[in-house]
């Protein structure tokens, strides 16, 4: 009973975060590109094509066996500000989920490399687009809707996503609103439930401290 009472919470999360996304755009530059003010051995005039290169993601990730993101935004390639795009890769172990979640200042397409997802956003009137991705498909989630993938295979899945912006921001939904200092009483009368059961989310979200050496 306790387990469906956490579903139904969840559930009523991913609705009501979806109506009271907030989203932005990049500004436009006046300028072909926005020159760096300062990279070392690099001096402001030599600018070369080493960079626009980004060789980030040349590098193999880890065999983690948890969700995981390359990113290549403005803070780790910064020839992309002023340029409205940047790109990640993400790696999704079997029966790993990119949480709920937003991006507040674009929209993302995705491209799926290798493997299988099962993804899906939320429109503002709490409508559930979902599909089941194979290699090669593409899916567009909308600017600022709450949305994730999901691997239900047994083998590793890889995919790209492009945004329309240079920095997208991420909101994670399940971590900002129950791993935060938002008061229990508020959470319970929000979402319908009781103290306990909001307790119960905010332990599974919210890791332990670190022991001090």
């Amino acid at each position: 009973m306790a387990s469906i009472k956490l579903v139904f919470v969840v559930l009523a999360v991913l609705v009501s975060a979806a109506p009271m996304a907030v989203v932005a755009g990049d500004p436009d530059i006046l300028t072909d590109f926005v020159a760096p003010t300062y990279i070392p051995g690099i001096p402001a005039t030599n600018i070369t094509g080493d960079f626009f290169t980004y060789t980030g993601f040349a590098f193999p990730l880890p065999p983690l066996m948890t969700f995981s993101v390359l990113k290549a935004s403005m803070a780790q390639f910064p020839a992309l500000d002023g340029q409205s795009v940047s790109y990640a890769k993400l790696r999704f172990p079997p029966g790993t989920v990119n949480p709920t979640h937003t991006h507040p200042r674009a929209s993302e397409l995705l491209f799926l490399l290798e493997g299988a997802l099962s993804v899906g956003f939320i429109d503002t009137a709490g409508k559930l687009y979902a599909k089941d991705l194979a290699a090669g498909d593409m899916f567009v989630f909308p600017k600022g809707l709450v949305h994730y993938q999901y691997n239900p295979g047994n083998i590793l899945a890889v995919a790209f996503s492009a945004f329309g912006s240079a920095f997208a921001g991420t909101v994670n939904v399940p971590s900002v609103v129950f791993g935060t200092d938002i008061d229990d009483a508020v959470l319970a009368k929000s979402f319908k439930t009781d103290v306990p059961t909001v307790l119960k989310l905010k332990a599974a979200l919210t890791p332990p401290p670190t022991p001090m050496n």
